[in-house]
């Protein structure tokens, strides 16, 4: 069993409204987002890979895309955009598409972030 992961980083923008006006992420302000796409399995015999890093960036970037310098209050429409919904907002666009799908790492900033890992 082999674990392959891929990094992205997108800058956006969310509040968090359901809190109170007091908690400082109920305003409006950014992050410089990385994410960490994790798939994992055994190794394709003839590619000697368990996934091509482009078949990963082809799957991810157009998300980024979706989300880079955007309000993510107005795009993922999960209810709150806590690190959380991001992270599974990230696994539920990719895991059609990317099979071998582990888990989503998100990092709001150096020293917070958020790992969704549906799968034991």
């Amino acid at each position: 069993m082999w674990t392959v992961t891929k990094e992205f980083s997108f800058e956006a923008a969310h509040s968090l409204p359901h809190l109170p006006e007091t908690h400082k992420c109920h305003r409006l302000h950014g992050h410089s987002y990385r994410v960490v796409v994790v798939c994992r399995g055994n190794l394709v015999p003839e590619l000697s890979w368990v996934v091509d890093y482009a078949e990963i960036s082809a799957a991810v970037d157009p998300l980024i895309a979706m989300l880079d310098h955007q309000n993510l209050n107005e795009v993922i429409l999960l209810g709150h955009t806590t690190a959380e919904n991001v992270a599974y907002w990230f696994y539920r666009k990719l895991m059609d598409a990317l099979p071998s799908l582990y888990a989503i790492h998100v990092m709001e900033t150096e020293k917070t972030n958020v790992i969704y890992c549906p799968r034991p």
